[in-house]
């Protein structure tokens, strides 16, 4: 006899949770919705499910894992395609397995080219001016993508995405990664840093990849070269791209994610002292772009990583012998 399948999934918002109800009837299953994200306070709600869903704005250490596992959780589903905040080896030694989910690379490859056209036509003063009623225009004009060589850090779907977007803009594309895919022009890391007028990063992030671009891979861009990274904060030493910018190594960053964005981004801060070093000093900067953590954001991701969540927790319990 088929046991029946719970799900109990923290963090849910309120649209993922209509989102959840939805689904899960049709896939019959069951879900316990929590809006709170996961804590040591709250893993007792998980009782009886041998699967959870967390969201990657949780942080699981080996203290919250042990409080999963206490309450029967053997696997846990990120909805996300990232797993660096969970601690991954206390889960395996402690016999739970984690699972990502996989979403429309669209979304991010999308947000990625409006980040390099708005650095490149100087949106940021443009909309700054306008909101003060100066309308004039940029002491600076602007660049057009078919002029220029974009660097792809990162070949996985959502950087191939990236590629096949600027395709229609006519410019050239050198890519890297260790695992090598037809189609794309190929170089290695050093080339791409020297070569490119824009590097952007599609890299996960990963103990060999933290501050992959550090001091000395920015001294080897370009001086107007645009850093872009929709990926993961880490990736890029917060500490040095502020001195290149500073320096006028490179000509401009957009960020969509950051070092230390814990606890800022996704967080109603307009009454809050931000104490992160350089938050503050990059959104000051005509020629940065800070945005929160965003370029996942749209419809079509929330139907998929709810869609492939429940799949996943399906496909464990099969592998139990429960489904």
């Amino acid at each position: 006899m088929q046991e029946k399948i719970d799900i109990t999934v923290f963090g849910c918002e309120r649209d993922e949770a209509a989102v959840f109800r939805k689904l899960s009837s049709e896939y019959g299953v069951t879900v316990s919705l929590i809006e709170d994200v996961v804590s040591e306070h709250n893993a007792k709600l998980a009782d009886g499910c041998q699967c959870v869903s967390v969201s990657h704005k949780a942080e699981l250490s080996e203290q919250l894992l042990l409080a999963l596992k206490h309450a029967g959780v053997k696997y846990i589903s990120t909805r996300s395609i990232g797993f660096n905040h969970i601690d991954i080896q206390a889960a395996g030694q402690l016999g739970m397995a984690v699972g990502t989910v996989a979403y429309s690379p669209g979304s991010v490859a999308d947000y990625t080219v409006m980040l390099m056209l708005m650095l490149l036509r100087g949106t940021k003063s443009v909309l700054r001016g306008t909101q003060k009623q100066n309308y004039c225009l940029n002491d600076c004009r602007g660049k057009e993508l078919q002029d220029l060589t974009v660097g792809v850090l990162g070949t996985g779907r959502i950087g191939q995405a990236v590629m096949e977007r600027l395709e229609g803009f006519g410019c050239k594309v050198l890519a890297y990664d260790r695992t090598h895919k037809a189609g794309a022009n190929y170089v290695s890391f050093c080339e791409l840093l020297k070569s490119s007028d824009i590097v952007t990063l599609h890299v996960p992030l990963a103990e060999d990849t933290r501050h992959m671009i550090g001091r000395e891979q920015l001294e080897m861009m370009k001086r107007e070269a645009l850093l872009i990274n929709t990926a993961r904060g880490a990736l890029v030493d917060t500490a040095a791209l502020v001195a290149a910018l500073k320096e006028q190594k490179i000509g401009g960053a957009a960020l969509d994610v950051l070092e230390g964005e814990e606890g800022i981004f996704y967080h109603e801060c307009t009454q809050k002292t931000i104490g992160h070093p350089y938050l503050s000093v990059l959104q000051k900067m005509p020629n940065v772009i800070v945005t929160p953590h965003t370029a996942y954001h749209t419809d079509r991701v929330l139907v998929d990583t709810v869609s492939n969540t429940i799949q996943n927790c399906l496909n464990f319990e099969r592998s139990l012998g429960n489904v």
